[in-house]
């Protein structure tokens, strides 16, 4: 049956710890698409099948071949001629876990290896079993900064070896320990270039210490923890003027030179960071005019020695990453705490890295060392390698404890010996170009999972045409797929036709034998000698084609009797516009689709029967009525004026007033008036002697108020100064601003007793 070749799984050896399952949705059709090969009909979705079957349409309905397989069993075509690729799985390698599957080569990751076949569009999730292995081996490389800040910290580890070779050895019993260390780019701004500066870049603290340097190389990994000591016990610190070093220069030659460190390829490569700075990394060495960008290539010397540390750019973050992963490197940042931020922002970035923060001294280094390892044994992490564009992975991670993590793929507080699952779903999006190789590892695992991807998007079918089929009018052509794929000069569904030089077809059909087949339309029908006509491309009017009162005829609107416009929008009755009395928009204006437009100035209103400035409605018929008043012959000359019926009172010019009015435009002229009055002109004489008698009185009236105001006013002012007056308190014979002329005063510098000399001053 179709439906149960929706999956189909081999595998070399079973295991009952794998689980395989793919989901294919089978929701929706497929012929709605208009594929017309059975590649494009693949494409279209996971769902959907291609009929093979000879004669199973005509060429008109082509497209018909590609639909789901439940509807093309319905449509007649059986089950062997459908095409129909499912989602395949092959395991290719499965040998179990750990030594207790009795492989020479042991594997922590199970199955190692299979091939996946996934249609376009379709997901599959299979599960892979993860162990932690049992006394693993372990590499630890001790990267140290040897600037002059690290003195302390170099006397402080002169027995590391020992202590921590004991400690691993309560661990794994493959443990090696090598040693490397850095300073800086022996180059200007990062160091003083004087001889004496060159020689002893300490002299200006009068301390003698090493020439500055980049990276060195001095022990490779070996278990001899003697070696270890001694090296240590030799190293002699260096100096540079910036606070940065080039620690990650260091970090990456002892990532790449993997031969001259020593790396293991079934141990746990753990490369130990220690400094109490931070590290250049990218452009920085522009600076010192070091343009060209790291390689990402080892370059050590025969001593050991970074040899283009003063060629080769500082490494950017992202080409530590790559090298890190590539290598399966895990990196311990072992820095002071005032760097404790910036290495942990750095350490995010880089898969499996972690960060301890070392005492000034470096006296806490083996319990930093032992505790970063015990968390990275702890925890299994799944990382994904290779090239995984188009494609949509997700994971699930099945714990140790039994915990279902949706979302994650890591798993923690793992013990050695302990297994942990991971459901790995892998979504295609669409066909790949060629095979798709990637791998998914656990971090700072040697073993990994590799996976070659395959997308189906090309028929079986095609595989095996028929030649010069006779189907294909007497081998004109080749039968691929149930249908004929002609020969170079001929066309057809069964290449029955010579190829005849043909429109486009506007885009919308197929050229058969010099004619236009125009494509079926989900939105209406499509025709015209060259496709271009369609009867769904109309404007449309409040959401309905041409307004819902007309037919879409090759892009315009043929509108339904009583209606027009280019939308069919507009009704061609006036009803709508008839004014109260009967006119079309009162007199003022026009009925266009059923609205009235006003053309007398200053109308408005729904029917224009407002208009301030046009008059009532008696002044309509007054070129009318003084026709009929002046006129010899009114029937004849009054004919076109008079186009008005009301009854009303009418006043002239001349004042007099018409009473009853009554006009008809019919063609005997109906006219009917009453001379009511015509008042007599009024007495200008009188009207100016009386306008000058109210002139004078007003006058004399205003002037008796003024008159009268100010002598009120004066008495006022008069009874104010008498009041003042009488409240004065000096004689009325006595200025009081009177002073006299003569002034007297006393000698007091005369000496005789009881004399006394008095002067008197005249003052003019």
């Amino acid at each position: 049956m179709l439906r149960e070749k929706l999956c189909c799984f081999e595998k070399s050896e079973p295991h009952p710890q794998t689980t395989l399952c793919c989901a294919v949705s089978c929701a929706g059709t497929c012929s709605q698409f208009n594929a017309l090969s059975c590649d494009e009909c693949l494409q279209l979705g996971p769902q959907c099948a291609w009929c093979t079957l000879q004669n199973f349409t005509d060429f008109f309905s082509i497209d018909e071949r590609c639909d789901t397989p439940e509807a093309l069993l319905q449509k007649g075509c059986s089950g062997e001629f459908v095409e129909f690729p499912v989602t395949n799985v092959k395991i290719l390698k499965d040998q179990g876990l750990g030594k207790s599957a009795g492989h020479t080569n042991v594997s922590y990751i199970a199955p190692q290896k299979m091939r996946l076949q996934l249609r376009p569009g379709s997901q599959l999730t299979f599960q892979i079993r993860v162990q932690q292995p049992e006394d693993h081996p372990v590499d630890i490389y001790y990267l140290m900064d040897l600037s002059a800040s690290m003195y302390d910290d170099l006397k402080m580890i002169k027995d590391l070896g020992s202590t921590l070779s004991k400690e691993m050895a309560k661990l794994t019993s493959k443990f090696r320990l090598g040693f490397g260390s850095f300073v800086e780019k022996p180059v200007l701004p990062f160091i003083k270039i004087t001889r004496e500066e060159l020689a002893n870049p300490c002299r200006s603290v009068d301390f003698e210490c090493l020439p500055t340097f980049g990276y060195r190389h001095l022990l490779s990994l070996t278990s001899s923890t003697d070696k270890f000591n001694e090296i240590i016990s030799k190293q002699q610190v260096s100096a540079n003027i910036d606070v940065p070093e080039c620690g990650f220069d260091a970090i990456m030659q002892a990532a790449v030179c993997g031969d001259r460190i020593g790396w293991r390829n079934d141990s746990m490569k753990l490369l130990v960071f220690v400094s109490d700075a931070d590290s250049h990394f990218g452009m920085d060495s522009k600076m010192s005019g070091i343009v060209v960008p790291n390689d990402g290539e080892c370059h050590l010397d025969n001593n050991n020695e970074y040899s283009m540390t003063a060629h080769l750019e500082y490494p950017t973050l992202g080409q530590l990453v790559d090298k890190l992963v590539e290598n399966n490197i895990l990196l311990i940042f072992a820095v002071t705490d005032n760097q404790r931020q910036n290495y942990e922002n750095y350490a995010s970035l880089i898969p499996g890295a972690t960060v301890g923060v070392l005492a000034s001294d470096s006296r806490n280094i083996l319990q930093l060392i032992m505790t970063s390892y015990k968390e990275l044994r702890s925890e299994i992490d799944l990382e994904v390698l290779g090239n995984t564009e188009d494609l949509q992975l997700s994971f699930t991670a099945l714990c140790q404890d039994g915990a279902i993590i949706t979302g994650h793929k890591n798993c923690s507080n793992v013990k050695a010996g302990d297994v942990v699952s991971f459901n790995v779903t892998i979504e295609l999006k669409g066909c790949l170009a060629g095979p798709r190789q990637f791998s998914l590892r656990p971090v700072g695992f040697q073993d990994a999972l590799e996976i070659e991807l395959e997308s189906q998007c090309v028929c079986d079918c095609h595989q095996t045409p028929e030649a010069n089929s006779t189907f294909c009018s007497r081998g004109h052509g080749a039968l691929e797929c149930g249908t004929c794929v002609c020969d170079p000069g001929f066309v057809g569904p069964k290449c029955e036709c010579t190829e005849v030089s043909c429109e486009m077809c506007s885009g919308l059909g197929e050229c058969f034998c010099g004619q236009c087949v125009c494509h079926p339309s989900n939105f209406g029908h499509v025709y015209g000698p060259y496709c271009e006509c369609d009867d769904f491309s109309c404007l449309r009017f409040r959401g309905e084609l041409c307004g819902g009162h007309g037919e879409c005829d090759c892009g315009e609107c043929v509108c339904h009797s009583g209606w027009m416009g280019e939308f069919c929008n507009c009704s061609t009755s006036n009803s709508s516009c008839m004014s109260l009395d009967g006119s079309i928009c009162s007199g003022r204006g026009k009925c266009v689709c059923g609205k009235c437009e006003c053309t007398v100035p200053g109308a408005s209103g729904e029917w224009c029967q407002r208009c301030p400035t046009c008059g009532d409605i008696c002044s309509l018929p007054r070129s009318c009525v003084e026709c009929h008043l002046k006129a010899k012959d009114p029937l004849d000359e009054c004919a076109v004026k008079c186009n008005y019926y009301c009854v009303c009172v009418c006043v002239w010019a001349a004042l007099c007033v018409f009473m009853s009015c009554l006009v008809h435009s019919f063609p005997e002229g109906i006219y009917e008036h009453q001379k009511a009055y015509c008042p007599e002109p009024p007495n200008a004489l009188l009207i100016a002697l009386g306008v000058c008698m109210s002139v004078l009185i007003i006058g004399i009236t205003l002037l008796v108020i003024w008159k009268f105001l100010v002598s009120v006013h004066d008495r006022k002012e008069v009874a104010k100064f008498e009041a003042e007056k009488a409240k004065a308190k000096w004689q009325s014979g006595t200025n009081p601003l009177f002073r006299s002329s003569t002034s007297t005063f006393k000698n007091v510098t005369y000496k005789s007793a009881g004399l006394c000399c008095c002067g008197s001053v005249g003052q003019n």
